[in-house]
Formats: C-alpha cells, sequence, structure tokens
C-alpha cells in the first residue's frame, strides 16, 4: 500500500474512532434532564447554552428539511448512471468501479441512520408535530456531507472541463456548508448531534475515497506489470 493510501486509512480510522469516542462522551458526560418532556442529554451545560442562545427558527429547519431531498436526487443520478453503463457495456463487471462502491456507500450511510434511528443516542431539543424523534447524530447533516463530498469526488473525475467543474464543485460545498449550519441555526438539534453528524460523514466519506483510491493503486500495479 503506497504512502499516500496508508495515511488516507489512518485519517479514515481516527475520524471514526474520534466519533466513536464521541458518541460516548455525549452517553455519559454532563447528563442532564434538559430534552423535551425531561430527557437526560449530554454535555448538558454546552447544549442547554448554546440552544438558549440560538433559539429555535422553525421556518429554517422547514427550508433546510425539503433541500434535505435533494441528496436523493443525486443518489437517484448516479444509480442512473450506473444502470446506463450496465445497458451499455453489456456487463456488471464492466460498470465503473467507483459507481459500484458508490452503491455500497449509500448502503452503509442509510444503515448507519437507521441503527440510530433504533439506538436512540438524544432526541431533538424540541417536539417536532408533537413527537419525539431521534437526534443524533443528526441524519441531514450526515446526509448532505456523505452524499455531496462523494459527488464532488465523482464530478472531479468525470468533468473535464476546468471552469465547469470548479464552479459545480464549488455550489456543492457551499450547499453542503449551509445545510449544516442551516440545521445548527434552526434549532431542532441539539450541538453535539451536529458534531456528531459532521464526524461520522467526514469518517465514512474518506472510507469512501480510500476504498476508491486503493482500487486505483492496483489498477496501476497491474499496468506496471
Amino acid at each position: 500500500m503506497k504512502k499516500k493510501n496508508r495515511r488516507n486509512l489512518s485519517i479514515t480510522l481516527c475520524l471514526l474512532a474520534a466519533f466513536v469516542l464521541w458518541t460516548k462522551a455525549v452517553s455519559c458526560i454532563d447528563v442532564q434532564e434538559i430534552g423535551p418532556r425531561d430527557l437526560s442529554v449530554g454535555f448538558a451545560t454546552v447544549n442547554g447554552f448554546i440552544h438558549k442562545v440560538i433559539g429555535v427558527h422553525m421556518s429554517l429547519y422547514t427550508i433546510t428539511d425539503w433541500l434535505g431531498l435533494v441528496p436523493f436526487c443525486f443518489i437517484l443520478g448516479f444509480a442512473l448512471l450506473g444502470f446506463v453503463q450496465l445497458v451499455k457495456r453489456k456487463s456488471l463487471l464492466k460498470v465503473d468501479y467507483s459507481i459500484f462502491v458508490l452503491g455500497g456507500f449509500y448502503i452503509l450511510v442509510m444503515s448507519s441512520y437507521l441503527f440510530f434511528e433504533m439506538f436512540v443516542i438524544n432526541y431533538r431539543p424540541v417536539l417536532i408535530e408533537g413527537y419525539l424523534e431521534a437526534s443524533y447524530p443528526s441524519s441531514t447533516t450526515m446526509l448532505v456531507m456523505c452524499v455531496m463530498l462523494t459527488a464532488k469526488m465523482q464530478f472531479s473525475e468525470r468533468i473535464k472541463n476546468s471552469a465547469v467543474r470548479k464552479n459545480i464543485n464549488g455550489i456543492l460545498i457551499a450547499f453542503t456548508i449551509f445545510m449544516v449550519a442551516g440545521r445548527l441555526i434552526s434549532g431542532v438539534h441539539w450541538f453535539t448531534d451536529i458534531i456528531g453528524g459532521v464526524l461520522l460523514s467526514a469518517g465514512l466519506v474518506m472510507l469512501y475515497y480510500f476504498v476508491v483510491h486503493l482500487q486505483g493503486e492496483k489498477e496501476n500495479k497491474e499496468i506496471d506489470r
């Protein structure tokens, strides 16, 4: 394994380990009943202070909730790309390797979301239509970061025009920042939920990046032979 890929693997493992440690910390440090219906929340002093300062902005929550559909359009788009390649090339093995990895990556992201829906760490600081909803890690943060950042990697390889590529990737980054900041400012997540979402997403995206480039390293070795 080349030095660059070893470094990528190290970063991936560090990010995922940081998420696990952060999750453990959220579960047991400064736990107080500050949530809706007196539910316990970790890092209560920090979370309570930030939530009080920010407040709740349901209009921003609604905007970011609807914009949360955008990543699904990208998922469908890349799924369509894979299907078109399958039809044209008449072999599943001839579909681009990065598309295969991307499909597996999407499954991993959705599995992570379902896991934390079943094993709830925190509930939202506000009731949504009278109901408690799982809040950790922020699912919108996770979805947007995972889909948009991997889309940026795909476009960086597929779009040859540098100006178009830079503009599209710039839009993707700006959209991601807006969505993550928007979820925090809307007040429907605890601060620690956003941090958890960022850490998990970064770890998963780096895992995707590592796997794709590891295959590229193998292909280069075969060519050298």
